[in-house]
Formats: structure tokens, sequence, C-alpha cells
């Protein structure tokens, strides 16, 4: 049986800075120009939370892989379907030829969970032909995904070889940001 996660009442406040940081960008507020101090902060709560949660149910012997998949799927997708599902129709009345199969690519690549690495070969975020580009707010679901496919794989290499996680972690973190900044 899972352990079911403590409600972090603390986190409250992060969750609210990032969705009030997303909604000034995308209003334009030039103090938020940058665009991604929302998205970051929500991708430290996620990871923080995941992987607190990940560790204390590998050291209890109580992880599972495939129920870790299942709630991250139960929790995403339903929603992320809903969308796609709802652009569809849109898409096609309003789209012409070129945009379509632009689109269509676009849905594959969120269906595969690389929307991300989609839309970063398209054009940037901030282009100005991004704003015809109905799904890509999606590009930050696939880096969450990517990230709950591959981690649960890593922590369970971790553990079963004795290595230290946060090490490891680090290790990441740091060439994550090198990468990031180059």
């Amino acid at each position: 049986m899972a352990i079911k996660p403590k409600y972090r009442a603390d986190i409250d406040g992060l969750r609210a800075i990032a969705v009030v940081s997303v909604i000034f960008f995308h209003a334009d507020f030039k103090i938020f120009s940058g665009g991604y101090l929302g998205v970051d902060i929500f991708f430290v709560i996620s990871g923080f939370l995941i992987t607190s949660n990940i560790m204390e149910e590998i050291e209890l012997k109580k992880f599972q892989i495939s129920r870790f998949y299942a709630k991250r799927a139960l929790r995403l997708l339903p929603a992320l379907y809903f969308v796609l599902f709802v652009c569809i129709p849109f898409s096609w009345f309003w789209m012409l030829p070129n945009q379509l199969k632009s689109f269509g690519e676009s849905l594959v690549a969120v269906s595969l969970f690389i929307s991300n690495v989609y839309f970063w070969k398209m054009s940037g975020y901030f282009s100005s032909i991004s704003k015809e580009m109905p799904l890509l707010h999606t590009w930050s679901l696939g880096v969450e995904e990517q990230y709950y496919i591959l981690f649960p794989i890593f922590m369970l290499i971790f553990f079963r070889f004795n290595l230290k996680p946060l090490f490891i972690i680090y290790i990441l973190a740091v060439i994550s940001l090198i990468l990031s900044e180059w």
C-alpha cells in the first residue's frame, strides 16, 4: 500500500507566487517578462514533493513504479486529452493547411510527451510565431512528464546499488544548469 503524501500547507504560498507570476507574464507585465519564474517554481515544488515521496516509499520498501505511473497518468492525462480534443475542431476550422500540419505534428509530440523538444526545435517560446501555436503551453508538461518517467527509474537504480541519491541529484542539477546556460 502506498504512503499517502502529507499535505504541505507551507507550499501553497509558493504555488500562489507561481500562478500569479505566470498570469502576470501572459498579461505582459514588464517585471515578469522573463516568463519562466512561475514555471520554475512549479518545477521545484513538483520535484521536491515527488522526490520526497519516492525516497520515503523506497526506503520503506513500499514503492511500486507501476502505481507511481498510474497515479501520474490519472492526474495529468484526462485534462491534457480534454485540451487536445477541444483544440482539434477549432484548429480544423481556423488554420491554413501548413498551420494544420504543424498543429498535427504538435499533437503527436504532446502525445509522446516530447512537446518541449518539438517546440524548442520549431521556434522560441517568445518568438512572434509562437502566438500561432495553440499547444505551445504544453512544453512545460513535456518536461514534467519526462521527469516523471525517468526520475523514479534513476531513484530505484540509486537505491538498488547503494548510491547516494542526493549526491547524484546534485551532480545532475549542476549538469542541467550548465546545459541550460549553454
